[in-house]
């Protein structure tokens, strides 16, 4: 089994493998012991039941809490334009995920009060950022360079669907369990990559530039950034399907106040939206080796917002079952040609920044809108007035899908003269 450096120019095949594990489980440990995955719901039943929280207070916290991925742009300008101890990603995927576990660990022992519990998940997600952006940059240069955008970023959902189905079970249990076992279990799943990193990334280290030239690198690509069309259409793309009024903790306080669901039960319905995520991304691997990206984003976004109207008749545990299924697998769908979209935009040499760029406009949006969605729930907005609002708007975005320029929308993915694996 070979180690890499960074993807170039060097047999891809051979270096196909470890740089599939890298990936994996890059995207694991930057997905999974999140404080919005693993440590979402012993966080929600912890800021619920002990600080008493409403809905827009707790949809606040996590807005506030990912603060860090939403200024994931400055982690990309340092990955991508200054070297740490000599090396462009290497050291900086050893350290986040180090400092990550031990951030987890100092949260088990800060006091259950809402600022508090608040700097301690800002603190985690501050380094769980590096790692993200280092894994994005990857899939990014190695995508491109294989003609294969669209299979690693279904490899990318398939790991982070993955997650969700698992977080949602084991979630529930460790909010059952206690914030301690939830601190510490997300404190180890952090730490998965650095076996993993030490081992295969041996990256060459970075020539040794002065300061200035490192700064004018710096600036080199924000102009690239600046100067990319492609890029600032996609962004508008993902940034108005996204900020759709959302309905997330609305249906969390639903969950518990009116059906009545326990911890686990609302654990258990991520296996579903998970499974059938994991679905959508096998689904998107084949269907962007035949179907034209613009067909696939007319699909999933369609289907995403016809999907979303059925959280109308969320009454029962059946129903619950069935809604959160076909939301996995259409907002899935959706989703994957989305960051699909985002890898195509992304300029060649500014693949830490630009890719970091649009995903924290993602987030923003995302976490953002369940902030707008919840305050009107605490004014007095029924839930079936939030889901045609997030049903509409998730749908406005469809009047941009012919304005995408061409340069994104080729037809399929290609397979590389040395790959066909993929």
């Amino acid at each position: 089994m070979g180690k890499i450096s960074s993807p170039g120019t060097k047999d891809d095949k051979r270096h196909l493998l470890p740089l599939g594990l890298i990936i994996v489980f890059g995207i694991f440990a930057s997905t999974f012991p999140q404080p919005q995955g693993l440590g979402k719901l012993p966080l929600q039943f912890l800021l619920k039941n002990d600080v008493q929280v409403t809905r827009e207070q707790m949809a606040a916290f996590f807005f506030w809490c990912g603060l860090a991925w939403y200024l994931k742009p400055f982690a990309g300008i340092l990955t991508d334009a200054f070297p740490f101890f000599g090396t462009r990603r290497r050291h900086y995927l050893l350290f986040s995920s180090v400092l990550t576990g031990m951030s987890w660990i100092g949260m088990s022992f800060l006091p259950h009060k809402y600022e508090a519990l608040l700097f301690g998940a800002m603190t985690v997600n501050l380094f769980m950022v590096m790692a993200s952006t280092v894994i994005g940059a990857f899939l990014v240069e190695a995508g491109q360079r294989m003609g294969a955008t669209g299979r690693l970023t279904a490899l990318r959902m398939f790991v982070s669907n993955f997650c969700t189905l698992v977080q949602g079970p084991f979630g529930g249990l460790l909010a059952t369990a206690g914030f301690m076992w939830a601190a510490g279990a997300n404190a180890v799943f952090a730490l998965t990559i650095f076996p993993i990193a030490y081992i295969f990334l041996k990256e060459q280290p970075a020539a040794q530039q002065r300061s200035s030239v490192v700064l004018q690198n710096a600036g080199h690509q924000l102009k690239t950034i600046i100067r990319s069309r492609n890029l600032w259409m996609a962004l508008l793309f993902i940034a108005l399907f996204y900020f759709s009024p959302g309905f997330s903790t609305p249906l969390f306080y639903k969950q518990t106040d009116e059906l009545h669901f326990s911890k686990q039960a609302i654990g258990n319905l991520g296996v579903f939206s998970g499974a059938f995520a994991i679905l959508s991304a096998i689904l998107y691997g084949q269907l962007i080796k035949r179907v034209p990206i613009r067909i696939l984003l007319f699909i999933g976004v369609t289907t995403a917002a016809a999907g979303t109207l059925l959280y109308l008749f969320y009454s029962s545990w059946t129903r619950a079952i069935f809604i959160e299924s076909q939301n996995g697998l259409f907002f899935g769908l959706a989703e994957l040609a989305i960051l699909d979209l985002a890898a195509r935009a992304t300029p060649k040499g500014c693949e830490g920044i630009g890719y970091s760029l649009m995903l924290s406009i993602r987030n923003a949006a995302l976490f953002g809108a369940d902030v707008v969605g919840s305050y009107l729930a605490d004014h007095n907005w029924p839930f079936a007035d939030l889901v045609y609002l997030n049903a509409g708007t998730t749908a406005i975005v469809l009047i941009l899908l012919p304005l995408l320029p061409n340069a994104l929308m080729r037809s399929k993915d290609t397979a590389a003269p040395d790959d066909r694996s993929i």
